[in-house]
């Protein structure tokens, strides 16, 4: 049975790549993407004339394109509208993605132009696949003014084109356009918006250290440092204006409270390196973790939506929250299982409340740790209030007992349940893998008061003497209390704010990996 030690025998404490560019239209910034990777060779030839007849004489299908293609380069110089630098850039990306969707277009030389979105080397030039890409703009634009009844100017519609909203829409997934019905998804989505727009704005710089090796950041302290950390916290939304000033005064000390209580981190106003680093993870890498959970949002039991009570335990941030009649009742702190005895991720539903529990010491703890302790110490099991019964070791119940007080039982092949703990000082620390599998609610009592207020029977008196027994006491919950036990290393809160978690798990990678097996980018 998985479960923590008691404090007793515990020896715990032992995508895109991004950066900005502009096009040459109107300053249009856009973000270089990893979609497409090969090298292009370059043209050494600076005669527009004689690239575009060179061009149109080797693709004569596309000659019909050739007046249309060659306005759109009036103002640019051939593979410099859909390239940054010696990548198709995400408008030329976009482009692919939104002619493919088109239906009935059909354009000459299609099979190269695949190429380009699948190969990891080809032999075209730059200006080649460039020019390539402007002919199936023109053979898109034309076929959309057709379906739309219109006429526009190629050169005004590529200006349209070259927007970030074109992005945004070429690459959500069509499964996106299907309802999510845990709402998480749609708050992630509208985070998501906003850090594209904070990414748009090239107003993130990196926080550079004024002091060097890095020395603890508290209040009233006077520091370059603290100037670039009140701008960020700005940026993020914990912090109303910025003063721009150099001082660790009341208003910065809130907002940091503020980004660590959404962000799981200790909640005091030390500025330690970890939380500059933390400030300093790239936009995109954020932008990433968001649509990995509103992928994960999607993994979400349909159940979940209806239901007007249920359990919530979230991994990454070591947090339970009970929900009933939609609204959220208590939030606890939990701590999880060790990465060699990870915590796992499902759904169940409780079915019993056992207050004053035996704990049945697991074979594999016994014969790793007892077993020498017992052969030191003869008197190790009455010390511990631990008995054999039946060739097994149990605890007998009381406040050192490791299953704590209370245990809340669901069935599963894992043998997890949440349970209560002696070790309450394990709750202090920010990064909390202390268990063998089973999840130690910090506020036990708290969560099995709240489950139990439609059962009259159970009043906070009885409660408090059954927690106090000498014997175990089960009691069997006719109505079956929904649990999701999730991994979210992103999540909004009840006030909207969004929290970013460790990857305790190193889930994300694996998830990128399948959901996008070729890119390692998730489409969103």
């Amino acid at each position: 049975m998985k479960t923590s030690y008691p404090l007793s025998l515990i020896i715990v404490l032992s995508f895109f790549v991004s950066s900005f560019a502009k096009t040459d239209h109107k300053n249009v910034s856009y973000k270089k993407t990893s979609t497409v990777a090969p090298v292009y060779k370059n043209s050494g030839s600076d005669n527009v004339n004689e690239i575009s007849n060179d061009f149109f004489k080797r693709y004569s299908d596309l000659k019909k394109y050739k007046s249309d293609v060659m306005s759109l380069y009036k103002n640019r110089t051939p593979g410099t509208i859909w390239f940054d630098e010696d990548a198709i850039n995400e408008f030329g990306s976009a482009l692919y993605q939104k002619a493919k969707k088109m239906n009935d277009l059909v354009v000459p030389y299609q099979k190269e132009i695949d190429a380009l979105f699948s190969s990891s080397a080809t032999k075209l030039s730059k200006i080649d696949a460039d020019m390539l890409l402007s002919s199936l703009y023109i053979a898109y634009a034309k076929k959309s003014n057709a379906d739309a009844g219109k006429k526009i100017s190629y050169d005004a519609m590529l200006k349209d084109f070259l927007n970030y909203s074109t992005i945004e829409e070429a690459t959500t997934s069509t499964a996106e356009n299907v309802k999510v019905t845990y709402d998480q998804y749609y708050k992630l989505q509208d985070v998501l918006k906003k850090y594209k727009k904070l990414d748009r704005s090239n107003k993130w710089k990196p926080i550079v250290p004024e002091e060097t090796p890095y020395k603890d950041l508290r209040p009233d302290a006077v520091s370059n440092t603290i100037v670039q950390v009140r701008t960020r916290l700005y940026l993020l939304g914990d912090l109303k204006k910025d003063s721009k000033s150099n001082v660790y005064d009341r208003e910065l000390m809130d907002a940091v409270m503020k980004y660590k209580v959404r962000n799981g981190f200790k909640p005091n106003y030390i500025l330690a390196e970890e939380h500059i680093k933390e400030m300093n993870v790239p936009l995109a890498d954020k932008m990433e973790t968001l649509k990995l959970n509103m992928e994960r949002c999607r993994t979400i039991s349909d159940q979940m939506a209806g239901c007007d009570e249920y359990v919530l335990v979230n991994v990454p941030s070591y947090e339970l929250i009970y929900v009933k009649n939609g609204k959220v009742q208590l939030s606890s702190s939990v701590f999880v299982g060790a990465p060699l005895t990870k915590t796992t991720i499902f759904n169940g539903e409780i079915e019993r409340i056992v207050f004053s529990p035996y704990w049945t010491v697991p074979q594999s703890i016994v014969n790793n740790e007892l077993k020498s302790k017992i052969a030191e110490d003869k008197n190790y099991l009455a010390k511990h209030n631990m008995e054999i019964v039946n060739g097994q070791v149990r605890q007998k119940p009381g406040p050192e007992n490791s299953l704590g007080l209370v245990k809340f039982m669901f069935p599963n092949p894992d043998d997890i349940y949440m349970h209560d703990t002696p070790s309450k000082t394990l709750f202090d620390f920010e990064k909390r893998t202390f268990s063998h599998g089973c999840i130690n609610v910090k506020m036990a009592k708290e969560l099995a008061t709240a489950m139990l207020k439609d059962y009259p029977e159970w009043t906070p008196d009885k409660i408090d003497k059954a927690m106090a027994g000498k014997t175990e006491n089960s009691f069997k919950l006719t109505k079956k209390v929904p649990i999701y036990i999730t991994y979210f290393t992103s999540l909004v809160n009840e006030n909207g704010e969004i929290g970013f978690f460790q990857d305790v798990y190193e889930r994300d990678a694996e998830l990128n990996k399948t959901v996008s097996p070729q890119t390692g980018v998730v489409s969103n």
